[in-house]
Order: structure tokens, then C-alpha cells, then sequence
């Protein structure tokens, strides 16, 4: 079968007009012959699908329908026909149209994924359109409430209206009323009147006519205990938290600075799941307390030294227990004095430790990944146009909203979404000259050079003085100086590191400025990179002291227990000069430009620093779980601490940004910053504490034990002994466990699954980009065909 032209502005040389020819520049004319064009065109798509639906049946007589008066005869033009009601020279025209020229491969490839998409189409549940006449589709558009004078009254078109609509699911009710050429007036009374005949449970409880009294108590208490769950689900699902404050954050500051709140929101989901897992060993350590040292009178200092009263708590490392919790025989010295009966469940303090351990880092894992996906699936999503202006412009309004502070909110929202997508339009239309490039190129070589060797001297800085205050330690610790003074020097080196993780990010902002960077995302991106690389470095220096053993210690500590109490401080630390930065660098900053400098504008927010110290935060979080289990709960309350504080600094002290840019990546950006460089340092640094450090002598879980790893073994050791009928628990252990196999099987399907999706994705946008150069084809179709009548019109004029 001949498929049809894409438009039907049927032109030949060999036609002749018996009255007067349409002039080109005569609009009405124009029409006319564009109408009567389109009208053919009409005709002979229902004729071709007349022709599909004979076919289909055809090949299926089961399927086959009679067809009534609604469906019209049309003949099937034989192989080497052309098609009927075309000459010669208009098929040579359209054959020659843009969408027609493309070329064969791309055609042969297009043609065979429509084939497929047709093909799937027809096994759907769809009832096959040769069972349909035209006439037997949906209504509801005829029903038309103020221009339809033959129909009785409006309440009986309505109340037509209303059973056609109950006869639909309520998706598709919802569809079809808004499709419908209604006013919202009309609507929103057709809505009320469904939802009084399809509301909730205890709502139509009240129209029901009970057949007895005992009947109708016993469906009204069902019908309103299932309106009550219906309520709470919803409840459930509206509950989402700072909803209306990000919303208000995005319609007045972009997608930019929101993406910082969003990241911060994620951060603190992945901290509440560690700490509901590490709970659970903290709670039973709790009821269990072991005989440790009579504590320390509490002075104030250990809420920034995390020693003195903090030291041996449930905090440490060193206050957990290496023995079997509920096991009266495990604290016994006399082994005759325990009872005969074991425990049925013994709570191994030590595998438990290890166990809780890594099942926090395994949730977070799932739950890192979980997010990198999805946020890519959002922001990398196949077929998504990246020049939606037009739909901003005429299809972002919501017309359901009608209170004042939503509309207000929504008019931010859309004027925003505007500026950042003509900012975006404006940067790839910019193109440099060659002395703009090479001179752009060599700025940023200084740059760069600069910036590296910015972050080589804090990394020597950082080692030398950590060297130093190691020797000042250890004199005061020798001459017994006062526990004020020994405690006041531990803040010493958190207080110089995090000067230079607040200091540093300034001196990149004035490089990226010099720099002059056409693109705003650009900025950030230099930005959030040098600052990754100054923290990151700085942090792989302070891991390698930590297990050296480089952190000084009294005898009766754990050293584990001292490099938990050196990543509190570096928290802590973190914290107060994120709440100094933001008192200095924008509130105060706002009041001298206000002020002093009588300018009419505030500091804008730093997006690029304030992630980085987040994702600097989260990092010293995963690296002290093992030593300090409550981390993460100190981590949720920073978090929720720094969301209302950075939120009323952002409303009250910052603008908009003065170059507003669409974050479409930026969240994408941050996940995979915070799973490769933080998550994947963090697991490095505690797999191997786990596998190759030597835990300490006489406190911990692990005392006694060559590795962390080898808890395992022995734990499996002493329950062969106790039962040796597990013994496939032990085979098991050693070919799954420790056998290394498992693992490189496991990470080569890994590596092959993601292969396979990414051939698959490019795939999809193969034949994405070549149905979107057809459709522009297929646009240009009418220019051509419009240039053509002109020139068929001309050449009339002149025989005439």
C-alpha cells in the first residue's frame, strides 16, 4: 500500500482553472486553495486507514467487524500504480520534499522502528480499530453546555454528561474532563457533582438506604474505618518534609540554589537509615554497661574536645565490650558458678559491632546508588528537550491554583525558569575568536597552577603542624600540665584546617572571576573542583596520621577511641565556622553594602562552597562510624540545624543570582561527587582498618584479635565447637566470604549490565534525534511546497 504525502498541497503543471487564477499574494485565494488541499488530504488518510482496517482483517477474519455506513469504499492501487488523484509532475513535487530526502539508511531506520512501535501497538489489550466506527468513539464533545440548542435544558446535558463520565475510570475521567471545551466554571460544578456520587466510603454510607439498623452500623463503622486509612495514606503521602519552603526557595532563587537544599535533604535521609541501624547495637550495649572507669566529672569543654566525660561513653569505640551480652558465664570468673542453660540467642558484641558496621555502609550504598540512578534517569533522560521556552511560555501556567500566596508562588517560579532559560539560550549562541580562546586558554593555566599550588602548600602546612602540635602534646602530657590547657590544644589543628576549607573557597572565587568564564555552570563546576581536590587531599593526609598512629594518647585509651574524638572535633569544628561563614560572608556583608556602601543589592549565595562543605561533613561522618558509632546522629542534627539556618540567612541576606543558570545537572553533579571521591575514600579507609590494622590490646570490641576481620573466624571457630553439625556454615564463610572470586564475577556482571544499558540508551536517542530531524523535515515540507505554488502561480501569470 502507497502511503500517503505528509501534506497534501497537490501541485501539477498539467491543471487548468476554468475562471480566474488565485494571485500568491492574494490571502483569501491562498486559503481557499490550502483548504480544499487539506480537505483531499483528509479523505485520503480515512481512505488509507479504511484500506489498514480491510487489511488487518484480512489476515485475521475472527477480528474482522462489518462495516457499517460510517466506514467508505476505497480501491487499493496495485504495485507500479501511482496513487489516484495525483499527476506525474505533483508526485515528482512531493517526492522532492525535504521530509522525503533524508537518505536511505536513515529512512531504512526509521521505517523499522515505526514497524516494531505499530507491531507492539497491535498486541496490546486495545480493542482493534476495525471494530470501531468512527461514530462509536467517545461523545462527550458533543455535549456542548451553551451552544447546543436542541437538547432539552442544561441539567439534562449535564446529568448526561455525569453517566458517560461514571462509566470511566477515574484516570480517565480526570483525562476527559480536562480535554473537554468546557469553562472552568463548568467544570469544577461537573467535579463536585461526581465526587457527591463517587466520594468517600462514609460520604455515600449516608445515601445508602439500610436494609436494618444493626446492617447499617456495621457498613457505616467498615466504610468509615476504610475512610480513615484513605485519609491517613494521604496524610502519609502530603508529608513530605520542607515542602513549601523548597518550593519557595526555587520560585524566588532558581533551581540553582535549590539544588543545595535538595542535596542537603538527601544527606540527611542517608544519616537518619545509619543511625536507626547503629541504634540498635548502641541500645543493647546500653542495657549491658560494661565495668569501666568511674567517669569524669562534666566541665563544658567536651562539647568541642569530645574528651574528659565524653571519653567512655557510648560514643567511643573503647567503652564497647568483646563478649557475649546476655551470657551470665561471659563476665564470671568462676566458670563452676554458671548455670548449665546457655542463652538461645547470644548477642556476639563483636560480630555485632562489625555487623552493624558494614550493614550501615551497605544501605547506604544501596541507597547512593539508588539516588545516582534516578537522579540521571531525571536529568540525562532520553528525548528530553533542552529548549522548552515555548512550552514555558504557553503551557507552564497551572489553572487550578487560586490562592493568592500559590499564584504568587508560581508567577516566581515561571519568571525564574524564564531567565535561566534565556541566560542558557544566550551562552550556546556566544562564540570566541581565536585571540579569545588562547588568551582564555592561558588565564586558566595560571589559574590552575595557582589554585594547585594553593592547595600544595596547605597540604605541607597541615602535615607540619600536625607534626608540631604531636611534640607540644606529648610535652604537656609528660610535664602533667592541666587538663584545660591539654584539652584547649586539640582544637588546635580542626581550628587550622577548617580556616583553610572557609579561606580557600574566597581566594577560588576571585580566580574564577579573573578567569571570566562565559557560563555560570562553568563557574560553579571550576569552582566545586578545586575546592574537592584542596578538602580531599587534606583529608587523605590527616587518614594516613590517623592510622600511623600520629594521634598522642594516654595509656589507658584506645587509640581508636582518640581518632573518633579527632573526627568529633573536626565536626564540630566544621560546624562553627559554617555558622561564622554565614554570619560574616553574608549577613554582616549585607549590612556594609546596605549600609556603609549605600548599594541597593545583598551577597549571593555560594553554591559551590556551601556543597563542598557538606559533602566534606558527610565524609567525616562514614570516616569515623567504626570509631565513634553516634556520628551519624550528631550528623542529622547539624543537618537540620544548617537546612533553617542557611534558609533564613538565603530569605533575609542573599539575592537572586545576578547570572541565573537551569541546574538541570547540578543535583547528578552532587550525588556523584558525594559517591566517588567521599563514599568510595570512606569505604577504602575502613576496609582497611578492618582487614590490615591492629586493633587495640586492652579496650574494644576487637581486643586481642590480630585484625577486625579475623572477629569472624573466631566466631565461627567457637560455634563449630558448640554445634558441629554447621559445619556447611563454615563452607560457606570461606568460598562466598573470603573467597575473592565472588567478588569479581559480582563486578563483571555489574560492568556488563551497565554496558548493555548504555548501548540501549544511545540507541533510544539514535532514533530519537532522527525522528526530531524528520519532524524539523517535515516543518520545512511547507515552505517548499508554499515556494513551489508561487513559482506554478508566476508562471501561469506570464502564459496568461
Amino acid at each position: 500500500m502507497s502511503q500517503p504525502p505528509s501534506f497534501s498541497l497537490c501541485v501539477s503543471e498539467d491543471t487548468k482553472s476554468d475562471g480566474q487564477e488565485p494571485s500568491p499574494d492574494n490571502e483569501g485565494d491562498l486559503h481557499i486553495s490550502f483548504r480544499q488541499l487539506i480537505q483531499e488530504q483528509s479523505s485520503l488518510v480515512e481512505a488509507d486507514l479504511e484500506l489498514e482496517m480491510q487489511a488487518m482483517g484480512r489476515e485475521d477474519p475472527a477480528h474482522l467487524a462489518p462495516l457499517d455506513a460510517c466506514a467508505t469504499a476505497w480501491p487499493e492501487p496495485g504495485q507500479g500504480e501511482q496513487h489516484p488523484g495525483y499527476s506525474s509532475a505533483s508526485l515528482r513535487i512531493l517526492a522532492s520534499m525535504p521530509s522525503r530526502t533524508i537518505g536511505h539508511s536513515r529512512g531504512a531506520i526509521i521505517s523499522q522502528y515505526y514497524n516494531r512501535t505499530a507491531r507492539l501497538r497491535r498486541r496490546s489489550s486495545r480493542p482493534p480499530l476495525q471494530q470501531l466506527c468512527r461514530t462509536a468513539r467517545p461523545s462527550l464533545r458533543q455535549y456542548d453546555l451553551e451552544t447546543d440548542p436542541t437538547r432539552a435544558t442544561l441539567e439534562d446535558k449535564q446529568s448526561l454528561l455525569v453517566k458517560e463520565l461514571l462509566s470511566l475510570s477515574p484516570g480517565q475521567r480526570s483525562h476527559t474532563l480536562l480535554a473537554m471545551p468546557l469553562s472552568l466554571a463548568e467544570k469544577r460544578a461537573l467535579r463536585q457533582e461526581l465526587s457527591g456520587q463517587t466520594g468517600t466510603p462514609r460520604q455515600r454510607a449516608w445515601h445508602r438506604a439500610p436494609s436494618s439498623p444493626c446492617g447499617w452500623f456495621k457498613d457505616y463503622i467498615v466504610l468509615g474505618c476504610r475512610d480513615l486509612s484513605y485519609r491517613l495514606l494521604s496524610l502519609l503521602a502530603a508529608a513530605q518534609p520542607w515542602h513549601y519552603a523548597l518550593k519557595q526557595i526555587g520560585s524566588r532563587f532558581g533551581s540553582s540554589v535549590l539544588s543545595y537544599f535538595l542535596f542537603l535533604k538527601t544527606l540527611l535521609v542517608f544519616n537518619i537509615f545509619s543511625f536507626l541501624i547503629l541504634i540498635v547495637m548502641v541500645a543493647l550495649q546500653a542495657a549491658y554497661p560494661p565495668a569501666s572507669a568511674s567517669p569524669q566529672p562534666f566541665t563544658g569543654l567536651e562539647l568541642l574536645t569530645g574528651a574528659g566525660y565524653f571519653t567512655h561513653s557510648l560514643l567511643y569505640y573503647g567503652y564497647y565490650s568483646n563478649v557475649t551480652l546476655n551470657d551470665p558465664c561471659a563476665s564470671s570468673p568462676n566458670e563452676n558458678m554458671c548455670p548449665l542453660a546457655r542463652p538461645p540467642l547470644p548477642y556476639n558484641m563483636p560480630l555485632a559491632y562489625v555487623f552493624s558496621v558494614g550493614v550501615s555502609f551497605l544501605v547506604t550504598c544501596v541507597l547512593l546508588v539508588y539516588s545516582m540512578s534516578r537522579s540521571f534517569r531525571e536529568s540525562y533522560r532520553v528525548g528530553r528537550s533542552a529548549r522548552d521556552l515555548a512550552v514555558k511560555v504557553f503551557s507552564a501556567w497551572d489553572f487550578k491554583v487560586i490562592q493568592r500566596h500559590s499564584v504568587k508562588l508560581q508567577h516566581e517560579n515561571i519568571h525564574t525558569q524564564l531567565k535561566e532559560l534565556l541566560v542558557e539560550h544566550r551562552s550556546r549562541s556566544r562564540s570566541l575568536s581565536v585571540c579569545q580562546y588562547l588568551r582564555r586558554s592561558a588565564a586558566l593555566l595560571l589559574a590552575w597552577a595557582f589554585s594547585l599550588s594553593t592547595v600544595l602548600g596547605c597540604v605541607l602546612a597541615v602535615h607540619r603542624f600536625s607534626e608540631y602540635m604531636h611534640g607540644v602534646q606529648q610535652h604537656h602530657q609528660a610535664q602533667g600540665s592541666g587538663k584545660w590547657q591539654q584539652e584547649a590544644i586539640l582544637l588546635v589543628l580542626p581550628f587550622l584546617v577548617s580556616s583553610f576549607n572557609v579561606l580557600m573557597p574566597h581566594l577560588y572565587n576571585w580566580l574564577t572571576m579573573w578567569e571570566k568564564h562565559d557560563s555560570p555552570v562553568a563557574e560553579v563546576y571550576v569552582a566545586i573542583c578545586r575546592n574537592l581536590i584542596l578538602k580531599m587531599v587534606v583529608l587523605g593526609l590527616l587518614c594516613y596520621q590517623w592510622l600511623s598512629r600520629r594521634v598522642v594518647c594516654s595509656t589507658e585509651e584506645c587509640w581508636e577511641t582518640c581518632v573518633g574524638q579527632e573526627l568529633y572535633r573536626f565536626v564540630v569544628m566544621d560546624f562553627i565556622f559554617t555558622l561564622l561563614d554565614t554570619l560574616f560572608g553574608e549577613l554582616v556583608w549585607r549590612l556594609i553594602l546596605e549600609k556603609r556602601l549605600k548599594r541597593n543589592q545583598k551577597p549571593e549565595f555560594d553554591i559551590a562552597r556551601n556543597v563542598l562543605e557538606l559533602i566534606y561533613g558527610q565524609t567525616l561522618t562514614w570516616l569515623g562510624v567504626l570509631f565513634s558509632p553516634l556520628l551519624p546522629a550528631m550528623q542529622t542534627l547539624k543537618l537540620l540545624l544548617l537546612f533553617y539556618i542557611k534558609k533564613t540567612s538565603l530569605m533575609q541576606n542573599c539575592q537572586s543570582p545576578s547570572k541565573p543558570w537551569q541546574a538541570s545537572h547540578m543535583s547528578t553533579i552532587f550525588i556523584t561527587l558525594l559517591c566517588f571521591p567521599s563514599f568510595l575514600g570512606a569505604a577504602v579507609f575502613l576496609s582497611y582498618t578492618i582487614w590490615s590494622v591492629r586493633p587495640s590490646e586492652t579496650c574494644g570490641p576487637f581486643q586481642g584479635l590480630e585484625t577486625i576481620y579475623k572477629s569472624g573466624k573466631t566466631w565461627l571457630q567457637v560455634l563449630e565447637k558448640s554445634n558441629p553439625n554447621i559445619t556447611w556454615f563454615a563452607w560457606v564463610h570461606q568460598h562466598l566470604v573470603e573467597n575473592t572470586f565472588l567478588l569479581f564475577l559480582m563486578s563483571g556482571l555489574l560492568l556488563a549490565m551497565i554496558y548493555l544499558n548504555i548501548q540501549v540508551v544511545r540507541g533510544q536517542q539514535r532514533i530519537i534525534y532522527l525522528l526530531k530531524e524528520q519532524i524539523a523535515n517535515e516543518g520545512e515540507d511547507k515552505i517548499f511546497l508554499i515556494q513551489k505554488l508561487h513559482s506554478i502561480y508566476k508562471q501561469r501569470e506570464r502564459r496568461a
